[in-house]
């Protein structure tokens, strides 16, 4: 991984502070917004996790994506679909949604802590729609060159 970590932003939610409704299951369960300021050179890729942290089942995977071409700028409401078109044809693999954006939605009355993680790679990636969180850091671990995780909170 290069020296420098990845410096970013999703859109309306600040590091440990409340998730949008609107980015949650019980809104309109929209992919949030994206934005990068130290987007490396060489960075051809970017791949997105979102994980709830507190689960029963350690760093539960709602959401993963990955192949979005390289971008200062990743737009919200990535749609549903093991191959996204509108965002260069990117992948979604298997999680809590099934190749598709699946926010947060805890029991009621609990808090649950979520991390969005931005990977940025220096290749496109060939996996199976069926490739989960654990497949994807295999193959993706030596090619990534920057990453970054926010926090946060919904009840």
């Amino acid at each position: 991984m290069e020296d420098y970590a990845l410096d970013f932003t999703c859109v309306g939610l600040e590091d440990n502070g409340i998730i949008p409704i609107e980015n949650t299951g019980r809104g309109q369960d929209k992919s949030p917004e994206f934005m990068i300021w130290n987007l490396s050179p060489k960075a051809i890729t970017i791949a997105i996790t979102l994980e709830d942290l507190s689960h029963p089942i350690r760093e539960f995977t709602h959401w993963i994506v990955w192949n979005i071409p390289a971008s200062n700028r990743i737009k919200g409401g990535i749609p549903a679909g093991k191959i996204v078109p509108g965002w260069g044809n990117a992948r979604q693999g298997l999680a809590y949604g099934r190749h598709r954006y699946a926010g947060p939605k805890p029991p009621r009355r609990t808090t649950h802590v979520y991390r969005y993680t931005v990977y940025v790679l220096d290749c496109r990636l060939k996996l199976s729609p069926r490739t989960t969180k654990k497949g994807f850091l295999k193959k993706a671990e030596p090619h990534i060159i920057q990453a970054g995780s926010i926090l946060g909170e919904y009840e």
